[in-house]
């Protein structure tokens, strides 16, 4: 049986179109668990993020350590969290969070730090605080890669929370997990066949969404001076 009849016999069963193992219901938990860890983890990254990059102390540290983190084996942190705060979503959302993290914080970083320092003078000449120019100027030029970094964490995070049915929670990662444990190929192909559109679909989303991201002076500005370096690379 080739995995196209794997294919077949996995979206025609009557479980998939219903009840609490049809594939809406488990999509619906894998993005429900996925945003969880999103928000969680951009409340953390995203702030301190943007008051890294405005005053450019401690990037090139906090950076580094972002690097060093994303290559924390996430099946290893789920054991961990399971030791620690017992079976439950603790125990993956941790895991996933620490994963979502730094390129959030990364992002934030040099979206801020990419601000034209000329338009961040004439802010301040025209009496803006500091608050209202990270506010008003910095983040509205930093959205465009602030995206860029939640399409990262999304992707990463979507395809990586499989793992939550290690510890017997839901989405799409029961039917990868449940099929191989019991030899069904064809449930493990379907499962792992949605995980990879859905991240692919997250993918589009935000490519999409960062075109339509910057403001249309910044936009136009760009048009106009594609090139223009700024006052820190002259």
């Amino acid at each position: 049986m080739n995995w196209l009849s794997w294919l077949g016999d996995f979206f025609s069963a009557p479980d998939r179109r219903s009840g609490p193992d049809s594939i809406l219901h488990r999509v619906a938990e894998h993005l429900l668990l996925s945003g969880e860890a999103l928000f969680y983890a951009a409340l953390l990254a995203v702030p301190l993020g943007l008051l890294i990059g405005y005053t450019g102390r401690g990037a090139t540290v906090v950076t580094s350590m972002a690097g060093a983190a994303r290559a924390l084996p996430t099946l290893g942190l789920v054991t961990l969290a399971v030791l620690l705060a017992g079976v439950g979503d603790t125990a993956v959302l941790i895991p996933l969070v620490a994963l979502a993290a730094p390129p959030l914080l990364v992002a934030a970083v040099e979206g801020v730090r990419g601000t034209d320092p000329d338009v961040r003078d004439a802010a301040r000449g025209v009496g803006l605080t500091h608050p209202q120019v990270l506010r008003q100027v910095c983040l509205p030029s930093a959205l465009p890669t602030l995206l860029a970094g939640f399409r990262t964490a999304t992707v990463q995070v979507v395809a990586t929370a499989t793992v939550a049915a290690y510890v017997g929670l839901g989405g799409l990662g029961r039917y990868v997990i449940d099929g191989l444990a019991t030899r069904n190929y064809a449930v493990t192909v379907g499962g792992a066949l949605l995980v990879v559109l859905l991240a692919v679909g997250a993918q589009l989303f935000f490519a999409l969404l960062a075109r339509f991201a910057l403001p249309p002076g910044l936009r136009a500005q760009r048009r106009s001076h594609p090139s223009r370096p700024s006052r820190r690379t002259r």
